[in-house]
């Protein structure tokens, strides 16, 4: 059981780190977005989509392995920083579908502002890693709140 425990938490730590490591690369597509135009528009564009498709692909392997290691561990459901944590995961669910695939559409709409996308874009880059540094500070940090 310990093994399985321990190889669990190995893939949790890996979806995190996939899940969030890619979107640091996105400040620089972004800084590209705003002058591209053309196949390189379309390039950074579908880079961009990609980072979004592999960190929600990884957060569903995120959230199976974090859900299997509370039934195996010792923490509850009902541990605060585990409600916490899934709290902000609903709130980033519903981010995550909505502030970047509209966005990124409008890149390829003849007369787009393309610096008003992008700062659009980079401010929910930040926002969702925000709210991704929190949860990861609650399952490290396991704080006792009530």
């Amino acid at each position: 059981m310990d093994l399985l425990y321990r190889g669990l938490l190995y893939i949790h730590v890996v979806s995190v780190i996939v899940s969030v490591g890619p979107f640091f690369i996105l400040f620089p597509i972004i800084k590209k977005l705003r002058t591209a135009r053309g196949t390189e528009l379309d390039a950074h564009v579908s880079t961009f989509r990609f980072i979004v498709w592999l960190a929600k692909h990884a957060g569903h392997v995120l959230v199976g392995s974090g859900a299997l290691l509370l039934i195996l561990g010792p923490w509850s459901w009902r541990t605060p920083w585990v409600l916490l944590t899934l709290l902000l995961l609903f709130c980033s669910l519903f981010f995550l579908a909505r502030a970047f695939s509209p966005t990124l559409r409008r890149f390829t709409e003849d007369g787009s502002d393309q610096n008003e996308l992008a700062d659009k874009l980079k401010k929910a880059v930040w926002i969702y890693l925000i709210l991704l540094m929190i949860m990861l500070w609650f399952m490290v940090v396991k704080p006792y709140l009530w």
